[in-house]
């Protein structure tokens, strides 16, 4: 300390707070500039996202109905197909009673005859 500045205990205290309070001033933040155009971009950027949303919830729908149509064109494929093999069954089931139902006609038929050429 230099003996011919003559400063007091409290002189030096005053002048140590303000160079302590000029140093904290240099970490404070400054004011920051407000862009003109943030409130314009921010709009554009929402709109933007939301078209991106609008557009991939449209494509979603779209997958689940193609799944679910193919779901529905294999099970109408499914329950034709399971028709047309009830339909063929039944018509061999018909068939082979038609054929069965004959040979009883004709064996009854051949017992009719047995019996009136016996008499």
């Amino acid at each position: 300390m230099n003996e011919t500045d003559r400063t007091s205990f409290s002189e030096r205290l005053k002048t140590a707070a303000e160079a302590k309070k000029a140093l904290m001033a240099g970490f404070r933040p400054k004011p920051s500039v407000v862009d003109p155009q943030f409130l314009e971009r921010a709009a554009a950027r929402k709109a933007e996202l939301q078209q991106v949303r609008q557009t991939r919830t449209e494509e979603k729908a779209a997958k689940k109905q193609a799944v679910a149509d193919a779901l529905e064109a294999a099970r109408l494929d499914a329950e034709a197909s399971a028709a047309e093999a009830l339909a063929h069954k039944r018509g061999v089931r018909k068939e082979r009673k038609a054929l069965s139902e004959a040979d009883a006609k004709v064996k009854r038929d051949a017992r009719y005859a047995a019996r009136k050429s016996r008499k």
